[in-house]
């Protein structure tokens, strides 16, 4: 998994129009609830190819390639998902959510 352009301050939804323009497979990520601590806002956004590029930020850490990976199986099955991560969950520190907060974020496929 690499980020296409990380730090650029690119806006992952005129690069997910613009793979989509280039025939990729793009799914997109979108931070819809958070309770407590939460790293992103909702609205947040990730932009993930079918080769696992990805620009934006939903959460940090481990959550974001969880999410890729999620991404990726989104792409193949074309069913959106919703996934949650928090610390409620036994995932919870393996996914960098340990200081209390919890997400929703929806995944769909864009094209």
């Amino acid at each position: 998994m690499t980020s296409d352009l990380l730090g650029q301050g690119t806006d992952p939804l005129a690069l997910a129009e613009r793979w989509v323009g280039e025939g990729r497979k793009v799914a997109l990520a979108t931070v819809v609830e958070t309770w407590g601590s939460a790293p992103r806002p909702v609205g947040s956004h990730l932009v993930i190819d079918s080769e696992g590029n990805f620009e934006g930020s939903v959460s940090g850490g481990c959550v974001e390639g969880a999410v890729v990976g999620e991404a990726i199986d989104v792409l193949e099955s074309r069913a959106p998902k919703m996934l949650e991560f928090g610390v409620a969950d036994e995932t919870a520190w393996q996914v960098g959510l340990s200081c209390g907060g919890r997400i929703k974020v929806y995944v769909e496929p864009v094209a």
